[in-house]
């Protein structure tokens, strides 16, 4: 065969070649398990391939492919658009990429909306309409930064033992303080976490308990017994190396711009202090409130990069 007959339907030429060995009947037969009949080629040729324009987005889709949107837990409400989320996970990473000038627009979201299963997670502004997106999780939103200009944080000494006192220690403490202390489950997780989800107190319920019991969970992986007042004493340390170590700077380890480490800590200290949650036990409050100068470094934040 040249190069002239790679366009030949290969069933063409089964249908013409003939084997002196066998019968017109047992030909006939062969011809009939590679060829359609006629009337059905005739049905076939009037049904082309055709190809579908995609499926438009679903509503709740951003719009505004030309923007930088960022999936967090937030209030609803248009006074809420760019304030600060109420979840440190999210806040760390709000609060980083403003640090960083990104543009940034924010929508409330869930955990089960995310392709990682929590939040948050960016959906980076399209360059090619034609492209899907991909979504970048909170654990490569720092990489993410630096591939659009952001400069790389150098890793100070020790960083990472005070980077422990924030992940472990505090939020330790916080979790007790969120989700255990029953008068603050209460006024602020569950008008923030559960009663949004349903107007059925049986889910609702449901998902108090899951949320309590997950807390509890995490908190046994380090403690032996969960001792609420020894959390908090942990805690209060914790916020006197901390100010300790930022001592009259404006910004953590000397920095003059706010960096990862101070999105991190301001995670934690933005809620703590915010007055409109409604905290009923306001233990980490005072322990926090010991401390001016993280006071001040939470207020400076958020007067800087928030408007609300």
């Amino acid at each position: 065969m040249n190069d002239n007959d790679c366009g030949t339907d290969d069933t063409d030429s089964l249908k013409t070649t003939r084997n002196p060995n066998k019968t017109k009947a047992q030909e006939t037969l062969t011809r009939s398990w590679w060829s359609l009949p006629q009337p059905i080629r005739h049905i076939f040729d009037r049904f082309p391939l055709v190809t579908y324009p995609e499926n438009e987005l679903p509503q709740r889709a951003p719009r505004h492919q030309n923007e930088n949107v960022l999936y967090i837990f937030q209030k609803q409400g248009p006074q809420s658009r760019d304030g600060p989320s109420f979840n440190p996970s999210c806040l760390k990473w709000q609060a980083y990429l403003k640090f960083h000038g990104i543009p940034l627009r924010t929508r409330t979201s869930n955990n089960h909306a995310s392709p990682t299963g929590a939040l948050p997670f960016l959906l980076p502004a399209s360059q090619d309409p034609r492209k899907p997106v991909v979504p970048v999780p909170a654990n490569r939103i720092a990489r993410w930064v630096v591939s659009q200009g952001g400069k790389e944080e150098a890793v100070q000494i020790r960083q990472d033992a005070y980077t422990a006192l924030i992940d472990h220690v505090i939020r330790s403490a916080w979790l007790y303080y969120l989700y255990l202390d029953e008068d603050n489950f209460q006024a602020v997780a569950w008008p923030l976490y559960v009663a949004t989800t349903s107007t059925s107190y049986a889910i609702r319920a449901s998902l108090a308990h899951q949320l309590r019991h997950a807390a509890r969970e995490e908190l046994l992986k380090t403690n032996t017994v969960i001792d609420g007042q020894e959390l908090y004493r942990n805690a209060e340390a914790a916020f006197q190396a901390l100010s300790t170590l930022l001592g009259d700077n404006k910004f953590f380890f000397g920095q003059t711009t706010p960096g990862l480490f101070d999105a991190s800590l301001f995670a934690y200290t933005q809620i703590i202090l915010d007055e409109n949650l409604g905290w009923k036990q306001p233990t980490l409050k005072f322990a926090l409130q010991a401390h001016g100068n993280l006071v001040r470094h939470r207020a400076r934040l958020m007067s800087g990069f928030f408007s609300a």
